[in-house]
């Protein structure tokens, strides 16, 4: 089944070159079924780019999906065109009043920064406390898994002293959770972040179940117990090229930064990268969308209701 967005949104053209099914407004309207309604909080400076590759994961199901775009607040964007933002996204203030079956918070290049000096993060809690009653299942990506961690379970901050940054192997610890069906039992995922995810500290500190880790990156996947709350510590919709473009960046800047682990062929900068990651980040977002979301929203929105989580879900 296809995602549902505009004509006009720039990830429309790319993704239907990929054979991607993105349907209109005006053929959605017709069908007789309800989509899931999805919000995508994108933190990230190249929205666009960011816009696509998550749009790209959320069409790898058999559910239609209505996708909303949502800004974090109206400051201008530098890096991306403001009219891209007025038409295609949502102010906060505007959706308040719904319910979503489920909210996408994306990273933001904030690793370095205390919560506190974030200068939305009163109105990024604001959001996160509404979603609590709003939203079926939020799923937490990179630096917004500790900006979660944080809300939820009142963790600090905790910060890498070198960033981390490659594509790293990781081991599946919960095979038979719903989250992790499919998934083998070692698979690769890309990561580019400052924060620590020590899954010590995580196991003593928060009731999550931990779903897979890392020796070299920590844990990557966990979630709360009724799946309303899902944290990803990676990067899997990035595209071939994200870590390139961040390690040409940071080089640019004067930075020197470290060549990106796994990832260049015989750690060659020189040398065109290739995804290792892609069929990883369809299952796991395919399998979200599914257990944590379809099987989980009630058919009715409007009926929307915290009482119906229970642990056993």
């Amino acid at each position: 089944m296809p995602i549902k967005i505009p004509d006009q949104l720039p990830a429309t053209d790319v993704l239907r070159k990929e054979n991607i099914f993105v349907m209109p407004e005006s053929r959605a309207s017709t069908q007789e079924i309800r989509p899931l309604k999805v919000l995508i909080l994108n933190l990230m400076p190249k929205k666009i780019e960011t816009e696509t590759q998550f749009l790209r994961l959320l069409s790898n199901s058999p559910l239609q999906v209505d996708i909303e775009l949502l800004r974090i607040d109206d400051r201008p964007s530098k890096n991306t065109p403001e009219e891209h933002l007025n038409e295609f996204y949502r102010q906060f203030e505007i959706i308040s009043h719904r319910n979503f079956d489920g909210l996408i918070i994306t990273g933001a290049p904030l690793g370095l920064v205390q919560f506190e000096d974030v200068v939305y993060w009163d109105h990024l809690q604001r959001i996160m406390e509404w979603a609590k009653e709003h939203v079926t299942s939020t799923l937490y990506v990179c630096w917004a898994a500790q900006a979660g961690l944080k809300l939820l379970y009142n963790l600090p901050k905790r910060t890498r002293e070198e960033k981390l940054s490659g594509v790293y192997h990781h081991e599946t610890l919960q095979p038979f959770h719903p989250l992790t069906r499919g998934f083998d039992d070692t698979f690769l995922a890309p990561h580019s972040r400052y924060a620590d995810f020590e899954p010590g500290f995580l196991d003593t500190h928060t009731d999550l179940d931990i779903l897979a880790t890392s020796d070299e990156a920590g844990v990557y996947l966990a979630s709360t117990k009724d799946k309303r709350n899902v944290f990803v510590t990676g990067h899997p919709e990035y595209d071939s090229l994200t870590l390139h473009n961040e390690y040409v960046r940071d080089v640019g800047e004067g930075l020197d930064p470290m060549i990106p682990v796994n990832y260049y062929r015989n750690d060659d900068p020189s040398q065109t990268p290739r995804a290792s990651w892609r069929s990883h980040g369809h299952l796991l977002f395919a399998n979200w969308l599914n257990y944590c979301v379809y099987q989980q929203t009630p058919y009715d929105l409007e009926h929307f209701s915290e009482d119906r989580f229970t642990k056993d879900d």
